[in-house]
């Protein structure tokens, strides 16, 4: 069982890192259609993303400043809830349903990443 469960050490970031890719493969599909109108610079959120989502999932995988990573990653995660899902979820329009769904997806991915950092985060230099 202790093998079977290990191999979440692996899944959990390995979809950040696609995520990654994926965010600055489709900037600007992800600029013109998932950053807010209230948010400037909307090609520059995409690209920050990405490079974001992508270096998390890395040092994740690698061990190396991992507590960070996944510290930072639960606070962009939070912050997406905040500022790009809630207002799509309240929005009630035929999109709702989606933004909900993304919105409940990433608060239980950020509850993840904070027990990542708090529970098997191996690399402590940065954030003891």
């Amino acid at each position: 069982m202790h093998a079977f469960l290990s191999l979440g050490r692996w899944f959990f970031p390995i979809p950040f890192v696609l995520f990654g890719l994926l965010h600055l493969m489709n900037a600007q599909m992800l600029a013109d259609h998932a950053v807010p109108a209230f948010m400037p610079f909307k090609l520059a959120w995409a690209y920050i993303s990405g490079i974001g989502l992508l270096a998390a999932g890395i040092s994740m995988l690698i061990g190396k400043y991992d507590k960070l990573a996944a510290t930072v990653l639960a606070i962009f995660l939070l912050l997406m809830v905040i500022l790009v899902q809630a207002p799509g979820a309240m929005m009630g329009d035929a999109a709702a349903p989606t933004a909900m769904s993304n919105l409940l997806k990433d608060l239980s991915l950020a509850g993840a990443s904070m027990l990542y950092a708090l529970h098997y985060a191996k690399d402590r230099s940065v954030i003891g």
